[in-house]
């Protein structure tokens, strides 16, 4: 895990390094966010709120014909989810049941590196930035904690091979935007990271839990078990070109917009007469 963090922070630097006097910027994040498990078959769960992130980022910012910017992000994020794995039902005066849910509540660590596309426009002579971004995410999954409810059973998650995936991959979007001061920029940004790997081995690789401990509440692992979270952090980067971005200066050629004659020839008779 350490030799995957140094590479990524060499690569980083090596981008950075040759031009560091042109269009990059190098800056932290740190905030709150909110995550769940997408199970299928379809699970009662609910959304675990307050996880921590933090991390860095590097930009590209390219002229405007290439719609701008483009970057790499190294975060550290805390994620997971809290599962109904029991509940007690009781009916009401209309005959319905009404279930009451016990949670098993699990949190996890990872290492995400998501690869960045941001579009942004600048206003207020170029003091403000308001982005888009969408981005290509991998991640490492490591450590936790697990959590019952109703009995207060707690402890140090157990990962294993046979049941957890570690290594996961997804999509992030989001926006945001940024107030420019001299050579930095403070702002706020919002995205959402969309799992596709589970989080979980199916059932056709892991079936029966008999043998695990109690981190482990599934009688059955679900058949998909993406994860999602939501974030919301504060931003700030440092630009190394003092004078500007080259976008700021950036005036397209301007077109020959001088007139031009049309000459309508009109047709001449070739007849003898």
């Amino acid at each position: 895990m350490k030799k995957i963090i140094q590479y990524t922070l060499l690569a980083l630097l090596m981008a950075i390094a040759p031009g560091a006097w042109a269009q990059h910027t190098l800056g932290i994040t740190g905030g709150l966010g909110a995550s769940t498990a997408r199970f299928y078959p379809k699970y009662e769960m609910k959304p675990l709120i307050g996880d921590m992130n933090f991390g860095i980022s590097w930009r590209y910012y390219s002229l405007p014909r290439f719609v701008g910017a483009v970057g790499v992000d190294l975060e550290f994020m805390q994620r997971g989810f809290s599962h109904g794995y029991s509940y007690s039902s009781s009916i009401d005066d209309r005959g319905e049941e009404i279930r009451e849910y016990n949670f098993y509540t699990r949190h996890l660590n990872s290492i995400m590196l998501p690869i960045v596309w941001q579009p942004h426009v600048y206003l207020a002579k170029n003091h403000v930035r308001l982005y888009l971004e969408a981005a290509l995410t991998f991640s490492y999954n490591f450590g936790g904690d697990y959590k019952y409810e109703d009995t207060g059973i707690t402890g140090p998650y157990d990962w294993r091979l046979e049941r957890d995936n570690r290594w996961n991959y997804g999509l992030a979007g989001g926006g945001g935007f940024a107030l420019l001061f001299g050579r930095y920029e403070l702002g706020v940004r919002a995205r959402y990271y969309f799992g596709y790997a589970d989080l979980m081995r199916n059932m056709n690789k892991y079936y029966d839990n008999a043998t695990d401990g109690a981190e482990n509440p599934f009688l059955t692992t679900p058949l998909r078990s993406p994860i999602d979270n939501l974030n919301l952090s504060v931003t700030l980067a440092y630009r190394f070109n003092k004078e500007g971005f080259e976008e700021w200066f950036y005036k397209p050629p301007k077109r020959d917009r001088s007139s031009k004659e049309f000459r309508f020839q009109q047709g001449t008779s070739t007849s003898g007469r």
